[in-house]
């Protein structure tokens, strides 16, 4: 192991010349500045664990040179670092960093905990910080040569910063996002990040990979087998040019773009753009590549003092280096162009333009089948148990984190409205707001998988969150979760404002159902956010005052004492499981934008969709239990989530249902068999 480099605080000269006062803006922020302290470590393994979206948890252990002990009173304080003497040393800068803030910046906002042992020190230290000071003398303790930063709360402090943040789902996926990146160039480091209390890592590369067998376990296969590598040089302009780029067999919605100047993540929009001319020639509109560059240039022509995050840098000769590095793409795509492969394991028939809502049930195909692609099915079959509709079991809901009322949550009752009487007196929603909704619905359609929702025959369920359909000679397999909300988008932006009603035999509080959201850890609720009750009464207030609006377009009335009253019908025969309701009221008040009309309309109709689809998930600990092990009441709950999913979930696929195009890219709808090909197969052997 390297000699332990020794940390000193920098001159006044040198720090009044540094952009300094850098912020730590989220969590995967922070986590970006901690994974490089681990890699100028020399470190071969990174562990990465969160909780809560990292808000709660976010812990970084490596194997890397450590911290000596008598360097720890120093380390979190503004300006200490050991890769920087004097500001000469800016202009042939190697590591990552160089003004030593990151830890400083994170202990000002979060509580910190350092535990590091180096090679030549027989135990480790542990040592808590607080706004940059050392709260205590470091600990022995035990520990393996390295460094382990916990960085719990983080923001406690700054409540509005914390409120300013996404869900934990999403803080969650760019922390994904950073450690992912980081992972592919950093191919000899081994990586994982893994939610705290679960055994299976989110992402885990081995040490001493490449870039292809990473960016195979991180993004897919359907990535790593269309890669080509890209390499150029040049002496003149002192620059290096090493990656991967996707060939022109493989697009994807969004391009994903993972840039690195002289090891450094960062953005370059000029050479983004770049890359996106390139591949516009061969890819068809609205796709986009996945690219990941290396490019080395001579640190005397790179500025890397730029930006407070060090997220930008600039460097001598720009335009000339993007041309070269243009002409290098062009040539390796020039090459590959020759021929095309096309697979089907993941993608459906091209899309085309959508049809109106009204003509997909009147359309219908002339095409001739062959007999070889005949198959004894009939989509119009029907199932005896399709007649036997399942009771509700009166056994109180399991778990339920809903202590107030729960015989009237179960015991609701269901009635149309009065405009449902006839098709004549439906009303006739006008809205631009809603009419533009619809359009962009119709404008994401797939046609080829239009085909396949509308005419296909249910095989059954796998589990509660996938289903196996099939549909002429092709077996696909299905993600119900994702089909449900996109599904009860829909039906809310169709049937916007003729919603039949779900009646609560008593109505309930809607203080009480925030006041029982907050306490779930799915809300992400903490001391700084200020307290539940005055939380849960800002939600009621806010809810109370778009009441008018959300029952008239939405059959959600609230009572003027603040009780939720009713839920919207969607389809017939479907109630959505009413232990996510707390959740839903919290969302509608935190997570919909009440100010613009479309926006709001949007919100409410996703968050509506997402308390509905939730049937896919809640339905899992049923499905987990073995036949031997289920008493009556627990063997009637599998019964009815299964006879939900195939003769009411997917029975309303075959009516008005638009399938959007990225279920034939993400998989949602997936082949996995077509009879044709079975029969080549047999034939074989």
């Amino acid at each position: 192991m390297d000699s332990v480099p020794v940390i000193r605080k920098l001159d006044e000269v040198v720090i009044n010349r540094i952009a300094a006062g850098e912020v730590i803006q989220r969590p995967a922020n922070a986590l970006k500045e901690m994974i490089e302290n681990s890699l100028d470590a020399k470190s071969t393994n990174i562990q990465v664990t969160v909780k809560n979206g990292g808000l709660k948890l976010l812990q970084i252990q490596d194997n890397g040179t450590g911290i000596r002990r008598e360097d720890l009173e120093i380390v979190c304080e503004r300006f200490t670092t050991s890769k920087l003497t004097k500001f000469d040393d800016l202009s042939s800068i190697s590591t990552y960093g160089f003004r030593g803030e990151a830890l400083s910046s994170i202990s000002h906002v979060a509580h910190l905990t350092i535990t590091t042992k180096t090679a030549s020190e027989k135990c480790a230290f542990k040592a808590n910080y607080t706004d940059g000071k050392l709260k205590a003398p470091p600990k022995p303790c035990a520990g393996t040569q390295g460094t382990q930063i916990a960085v719990e709360d983080l923001f406690y402090n700054v409540s509005t910063r914390r409120k300013a943040l996404k869900s934990p789902g999403e803080e969650h996926s760019r922390i994904a996002d950073v450690v992912s990146r980081y992972a592919i160039h950093n191919s000899k480091v081994g990586f994982s990040l893994k939610k705290q209390g679960e055994t299976l890592s989110d992402i885990r590369t081995l040490p001493n990979s490449t870039v292809v067998d990473n960016v195979r376990t991180i993004y897919g296969n359907s990535i790593a087998r269309e890669l080509l590598e890209v390499k150029s040089e040049d002496d003149v302009l002192k620059f290096k040019l090493t990656g991967q780029v996707t060939n022109v067999n493989y697009s994807t919605k969004k391009m994903v773009f993972l840039l690195f100047i002289n090891h450094r993540l960062v953005d370059s929009t000029a050479l983004k753009k770049t890359i996106e001319q390139v591949y516009s020639v061969y890819l068809p509109k609205n796709s986009h590549p996945w690219v990941y560059l290396s490019l080395e240039l001579d640190p005397r022509n790179v500025d890397v003092n730029v930006h407070p995050t060090k997220h930008e840098v600039h460097f001598l000769h720009e335009d000339k280096v993007i041309d070269r590095i243009r002409a290098a793409l062009e040539e390796k795509l020039l090459g590959c162009n020759t021929s095309r492969v096309f697979y089907t394991q993941a993608r459906l028939p091209d899309s085309g333009s959508m049809p109106a809502p009204s003509e997909v049930l009147s359309s219908s195909s002339s095409t001739t089948v062959l007999p070889q692609h005949l198959v004894r099915t009939d989509s119009s079959a029907q199932k005896l148990d399709k007649f036997f509709k399942p009771e509700s079991s009166s056994k109180e809901t399991k778990e339920s984190s809903v202590k107030l009322s729960v015989e009237s949550v179960q015991n609701c009752e269901t009635s149309p409205p009065p405009v449902l009487t006839s098709e004549s007196n439906r009303r006739d929603i006008q809205l631009t707001s809603v009419l533009k909704l619809r359009e962009e619905v119709e404008k994401s359609g797939h046609k080829g998988l239009l085909d396949v929702t509308s005419k296909f025959t249910f095989v059954g369920c796998v589990n509660p969150s996938l289903a196996l359909i099939q549909h002429e000679t092709v077996l696909y397999i299905c993600d119900t979760a994702a089909i449900c909300a996109e599904l009860f988008y829909q039906i809310l932006l169709y049937d916007f404002g003729n919603f039949g009603i779900i009646r609560f035999s008593s109505p309930l509080s809607l203080y009480e159902l925030a006041m029982e959201a907050l306490k779930l850890e799915e809300s992400g609720w903490t001391e700084a956010d200020g307290s539940k009750e005055e939380l849960a009464q800002s939600v009621k207030d806010l809810l109370l005052s778009r009441a008018e609006m959300l029952e008239d377009y939405f059959s959600m009335e609230l009572d003027s004492d603040g009780n939720l009253v009713s839920i919207p019908l969607l389809l017939d025969n479907f109630s959505p499981p009413m232990e996510g309701l707390p959740m839903f009221v919290l969302r509608l008040a935190t997570e919909v934008d009440w100010d613009k009309e479309k926006e709001c309309f949007q919100g409410v109709c996703k968050e509506t969709a997402h308390f509905y689809s939730r049937i896919a998930s809640e339905a899992v600990s049923c499905s987990s239990l073995t036949p031997d092990s289920l008493d009556e009441t627990e063997s009637e709950e599998v019964h009815d989530w299964r006879w939900v999913i195939e003769h009411v979930i997917y029975a309303a696929l075959r009516k008005n249902f638009l399938p959007p195009r990225i279920f034939a890219e993400d998989a949602t709808v997936l082949q996995i068999a077509k009879l044709p090909d079975l029969y080549k197969v047999f034939e074989r052997c």
